[in-house]
């Protein structure tokens, strides 16, 4: 059901508890590996790319994109079982965006010239 139409709705279903307990689905073979590994890091490495990107007038680094993207990580992960009642959230999906954003930060650094130059050769310190 789409978001917009489930938001009458959103508190008739109980809200269930995250899952504080990290990688134990895929430790107890009741997870897939990739889809709940690989592809929460690969969803969130745009995240680290893109957010100092957006901000190249103030100083953001390696700490300050990881902290945000833990944020939006932990944002989704405590609305999603509002939203539908099937959905939970896991420490898992955190802790993988988490690593998404920051593996996405280190592919900005290396790239970072790339993007001085299609600004215009501005500098980023200014």
């Amino acid at each position: 059901m789409p978001v917009i139409t489930s938001l009458p709705f959103i508190f008739n279903h109980p809200y269930k508890t995250m899952n504080l307990e990290p990688f134990s689905d895929i430790l107890n073979g009741r997870g897939d590996f990739i889809r709940q590994v690989v592809l929460n890091v690969i969803m969130t490495v745009p995240f680290g790319v893109l957010f100092p990107l957006t901000r190249y007038k103030t100083n953001v680094n390696f700490l300050k994109t990881v902290l945000f993207c833990f944020l939006m990580s932990l944002g989704i992960e405590l609305i999603q079982p509002l939203i539908n009642g099937t959905r939970f959230s896991d420490i898992t999906n955190i802790i993988t965006n988490t690593i998404g954003g920051a593996i996405g930060y280190v592919i900005y650094m290396i790239l970072r010239p790339i993007a001085n130059i299609l600004r215009g050769g501005q500098n980023e310190n200014k």
